[in-house]
């Protein structure tokens, strides 16, 4: 099925975007695509305008100096392309950026389109979580700074307005981290995704697919907090996860989706401790 007729802007700068934005409140950011045209294809969307970002440079930078800083429009591939995130401080975020798609999608779909889409299988948002993401802004009324805790608001919903443009993601270094997924077989999709990240200061761990939207596993985080990362104290505070609002459908149930909750939030801290 074809989209309804709309109107085409492909603004050179972050401003220019806002502006757009701005004026029209029905309009939607397009990036890479994946996400929006096909529900414009199916009519379940028919914004009258789109705001095509993704040939602006300035949010196509990947920098690390410490954390890692990475501009919204840096596609998947781009990001797994990078040396300097595929080792070490970064693990569960390259790995979850691995998992996603195909080569095409990977090759067209942004890291901040995944962000500021928020499908609740997505793999990234668990990976935001579980590292304490930033989310950087930029609006009418200037930019802002939204914590990963506070910008993943429901299924489909962030924390951004309408008319603000998401800029980049700051992602702190981490001693360890790891991602572990159990992906739906004919989508790809995650049933259930786990990142677990390992610092001095703790451990936070995020899941995606068996909730409706990206959550971290607090019950858990609590549970280790003494510090012991033990391969007994892991699989004793994987029983602390608790009452999570699951998701369920015709391919796993919400029984079965608490379920891989426990068996993947393990997987993910053994690997991530290293135990």
């Amino acid at each position: 099925m074809y989209p309804r007729a709309f109107e085409y802007e492909r603004p050179g700068s972050v401003q220019e975007a806002v502006a757009i934005l701005q004026a029209d409140p029905e309009a939607k950011i397009l990036a890479g695509g994946h996400s929006l045209l096909p529900v414009m294809k199916l009519r379940l969307a028919s914004p009258g305008k789109l705001v095509d970002i993704s040939r602006i440079a300035a949010l196509k930078n990947i920098s690390v100096n410490g954390g890692l800083t990475i501009g919204a429009g840096v596609t998947y591939n781009e990001l797994l392309q990078n040396v300097n995130i595929g080792i070490g401080n970064f693990a569960a975020l390259y790995e979850a950026a691995a998992h996603v798609g195909d080569v095409q999608v990977r090759n067209r779909g942004t890291v901040g389109g995944a962000a500021a889409h928020a499908d609740p299988a997505a793999d990234l948002p668990a990976a935001f979580l579980a590292f304490g993401a930033e989310f950087v802004a930029l609006g009418p009324n200037g930019e802002r700074t939204i914590a990963a805790d506070d910008f993943f608001v429901d299924i489909l919903t962030t924390a951004l307005e309408p008319d603000e443009v998401l800029t980049s993601i700051r992602i702190p270094s981490a001693n360890s981290s790891a991602y572990e997924k159990f992906a739906h077989p004919a989508s790809g999709y995650a049933i259930v995704g786990v990142a677990a990240v390992v610092n001095d200061s703790g451990v936070r761990v995020a899941v995606t697919g068996s909730t409706y939207k990206a959550t971290r596993l607090t019950g858990v985080e609590q549970a280790l907090s003494s510090g012991s990362l033990t391969a007994d104290a892991i699989n004793a505070a994987v029983e602390h996860i608790g009452d999570l609002d699951y998701a369920g459908d015709h391919f796993a149930s919400a029984e079965y989706r608490a379920h891989l909750t426990k068996v993947y939030a393990r997987r993910a801290l053994l690997r991530a401790a290293g135990a």
